[in-house]
């Protein structure tokens, strides 16, 4: 399970889902589809229609990966930040039942308020 107290790991971008999308196919059910997606340099988070799938990239290679299923079926909240006028990242905290808190923090030009309402469409 990736360790979601080190919030410095998860400063995300924007990204193409077909760019990533290959490595998460094998896990998603079938008729699960990719909503969103957001990468770092090597890690990467999967927003779909029914959960959020959290890749951390292990290793020199790059081969070994860790894989977190976080479904919005147990998220019990969650709190978005958004940019200011010099601080121009966002953040989502999302509490789910059973594990706890888990942060994301994005760089700017990710449309928070956006990926509330879809998480809200999931949750509510």
């Amino acid at each position: 399970m990736i360790d979601f107290t080190n919030a410095s790991v998860f400063k995300l971008s924007p990204c193409d889902p077909q760019e990533i999308g290959p490595a998460v196919g094998p896990l998603m059910l079938h008729g699960e589809q990719i909503v969103s997606s957001y990468k770092t340099v090597r890690d990467f988070v999967v927003f779909t229609d029914k959960r959020i799938i959290a890749v951390n990239v292990q290793g020199i290679t790059g081969k070994k990966r860790d894989f977190s299923s976080l479904p919005y079926g147990k998220v019990q909240a969650w709190s978005v930040e958004t940019a200011g006028t010099f601080d121009l990242d966002t953040e989502l905290e999302l509490w789910f039942s059973g594990l706890g808190k888990v942060r994301f923090e994005f760089r700017g030009g990710s449309d928070i308020i956006r990926l509330s309402h879809m998480i809200a469409n999931y949750v509510l």
